[in-house]
């Protein structure tokens, strides 16, 4: 949602910008040309005048909009990062505890028990948001 806001607010700054461009090439047309033909030219200036001045607030909407998307897309993401990092440490826990089983090793019951509630607390950090 974020990319797409970004782009369609690219879109416009870019549609402002090509309106600005005309609107230079008009306001040179109108200093070089006289009479009816500068009269013509600066009709065209205060047209892209007014088409920029209507095309720079949905620009800036959409702009705005697109940083919102952003935070909460970051937001979103780093509680899936923490879902993951507890996946992981669980995962690596449920091995250490099958390696305990086997080897009858109490210092790697004691790590994998560690492992567990590391993953437990980052399971609880997530939910919290945090």
């Amino acid at each position: 949602m974020a990319a797409i806001r970004r782009t369609e607010a690219s879109d416009q700054w870019n549609f402002y910008q090509a309106k600005s461009s005309k609107q230079n090439l008009a306001e040179l047309g109108a200093t070089l040309a006289t009479g009816e033909q500068q009269a013509r030219y600066q009709k065209e200036v205060d047209r892209y005048r007014q088409e920029k001045e209507e095309i720079m607030p949905k620009a800036k909407k959409l702009e705005d909009e697109s940083t919102k998307a952003e935070e909460k897309s970051e937001a979103s993401m780093h509680v899936h990062h923490r879902w993951a990092q507890a996946m992981t440490l669980i995962q690596i826990a449920i091995a250490l505890a099958a390696i305990t089983i086997l080897t009858r090793n109490r210092g790697l019951q004691y790590i994998a028990y560690a492992g567990a509630a590391i993953s437990i607390a980052l399971g609880a950090l997530a939910v919290a948001h945090v």
